[in-house]
Formats: C-alpha cells, sequence, structure tokens
C-alpha cells in the first residue's frame, strides 16, 4: 500500500482517475482471498466487490488518499502564506490558463472533500489553524461513505 499511495496527498484526482486505485485494490483483493467454491455447480467464481468490502474490514484506497490529502492540506495551511509550499499548492499562476474547462487543482479537491464532510461554506486555511478540530476532521473523513 505504500508504494501504490506514494505522494497520494498531492494529487488532484477527477471521478473517472478515482476509479483506478479502486480497481487495483480489488484486483489485490481478489488475488489475496482467491476464488469462492459455488455449492451448486462445484465450480469456482470470483468474488464480488460487496464480498470484497464485507470481507477486507480496513478503509479502501479512496478514504485513505482523502485522509492523507486532508492531512498535508492542515500541514500546507499551518506553514504560512509566505512558504513556497503554500504558493505552489494554493494561489494562482501567473498568466494564462488553456481554452476549455479548468483542470481540476488541489485546492478544488480539498474543498470537495470539505464539502462532503459538511464544512463546505468554510474557509480551510483558517479551518485548519484549529489543529484539534483539524485532526477530528482528518479521522472522520476516513470514515467517509464512498462509493
Amino acid at each position: 500500500m505504500p508504494l501504490v499511495l506514494y505522494g497520494c496527498e498531492i494529487w488532484s484526482l477527477t471521478l473517472r482517475e478515482e476509479r483506478t486505485p479502486r480497481v487495483f485494490e480489488n484486483r489485490v483483493l481478489r488475488k489475496v482471498f482467491g476464488a469462492k467454491k459455488v455449492e451448486a455447480t462445484g465450480g469456482w467464481r470470483k468474488l464480488h466487490n460487496e464480498e470484497l468490502s464485507d470481507l477486507y474490514t480496513k478503509p479502501n484506497i479512496i478514504r485513505l488518499i482523502k485522509s492523507r490529502r486532508t492531512r498535508w492540506a492542515g500541514h500546507v495551511a499551518s506553514k504560512g502564506k509566505r512558504k513556497v509550499l503554500y504558493r505552489v499548492l494554493v494561489e494562482t499562476a501567473e498568466g494564462q490558463r488553456p481554452l476549455g474547462r479548468p483542470r481540476r487543482r488541489w485546492e478544488d479537491n480539498i474543498r470537495m472533500d470539505l464539502q462532503e464532510m459538511g464544512y463546505g461554506g468554510m474557509d480551510w486555511i483558517e479551518l485548519a489553524q484549529d489543529r484539534d478540530k483539524w485532526r477530528a476532521l482528518v479521522s472522520a473523513v476516513m470514515n467517509l461513505r464512498v462509493p
């Protein structure tokens, strides 16, 4: 898992891109848990996604990514506006953006994660200044229901 999630704190995933880690995780879990024997026919079949989620009790990979991203956002917010890290991840770049729909930025993902948690209207940078509240939020992200 650490190898797969290396650097996931700064990934800006769209819904289509979130599918790839989920597919990978299910493929690995199917290898770990093996096939299931069908009583009626005596043959074997692959486990369904629901069966995998029942067997594997740990949080799925999308919840891990969102939790790590939220934790990293708290770290970025605590560094302050003068640090290069903050400027790279949060501030807007100079110049023109390409035509068409704007790409989803890292900060947009943070805002979407907070909106799922019920903190949609709040400024995440100010929210991250209260470290106890932010830690509770990060642990709550792990309990999110991700389809």
